[in-house]
């Protein structure tokens, strides 16, 4: 398979998951007034939380097109840097507002859990502040990418066990789900972190997991909203 149309796949890819999580967001937000008394909490909380998601990947997969359309990725680091910047920021309150989905769907006090998975996200955008991780040459060294990539796979990881548990034990296959999703993107993340440097095929990971987000939030949408607007009508 050549470069060129290796680049060509990426920037297809990236337009059209672009546009399908912003419609996704919007959608959810146009259908606000639909919610149910006992959603509207979570409804809210889910869209803000794709508005990070979305907001960040446009500029992270946002600014590759350009990039690549520029003379390639090589030849504009700043431009993508800024964009991994960007998502680097709001991936990690997206995981915030996750854990207040958690925490609001269980009915649980802001306790000790709560309190480590916002420290988690804390440290990880103290860590990303560091001029060492060197955002706009687009090669921060692996030390740097691991050192701000552990806080996310906690917050992450813990989330999800914490949304799977109360899951199973209430019977609720939407939280279930949505764990299972978490978990299959960091499946396709981790690797990703760790060996991308000496496989760079492995890049291609990043495909399936970032639909494991668009699942969540396609999902979200017919649970939350669309099943809701249906019964309505």
């Amino acid at each position: 398979m050549s470069e060129q149309l290796i680049q060509w796949m990426e920037i297809t890819f990236d337009l059209a998951y672009l546009a399908t999580v912003w419609i996704l967001t919007i959608l959810m937000y146009k259908n606000w007034d639909k919610l149910s008394p006992e959603n509207k909490t979570v409804g809210k909380l889910f869209t803000l939380a794709f508005f990070l998601l979305a907001l960040g990947d446009t500029g992270h997969v946002g600014f590759r097109v350009p990039a690549h359309l520029l003379g390639g990725l090589e030849a504009n680091q700043n431009l993508v840097g800024i964009g991994g910047l960007a998502t680097a920021i709001t991936v990690t309150l997206f995981y915030m507002v996750v854990a207040e989905i958690w925490r609001v769907i269980f009915d649980k006090k802001r306790g000790f859990l709560w309190w480590c998975l916002m420290l988690f996200g804390v440290i990880r955008l103290i860590v990303m502040v560091f001029p060492q991780n060197e955002w706009f040459t687009h090669s921060a060294s692996y030390g740097w990418s691991l050192a701000r990539n552990i806080p996310l796979m906690l917050q992450g990881l813990v989330v999800a066990i914490a949304i799977l548990v109360c899951g199973m034990k209430n019977k609720d296959k939407f939280s279930v789900i949505v764990s299972i999703m978490i978990f299959l993107s960091y499946a396709f993340y981790i690797p990703v972190i760790l060996f991308v440097r000496q496989i760079p095929m492995l890049g291609m990971l990043m495909i399936p997991k970032t639909l494991a987000y668009v699942a969540i939030a396609a999902i979200a949408y017919v649970v939350l909203f669309r099943r809701q607007a249906v019964k309505e009508e």
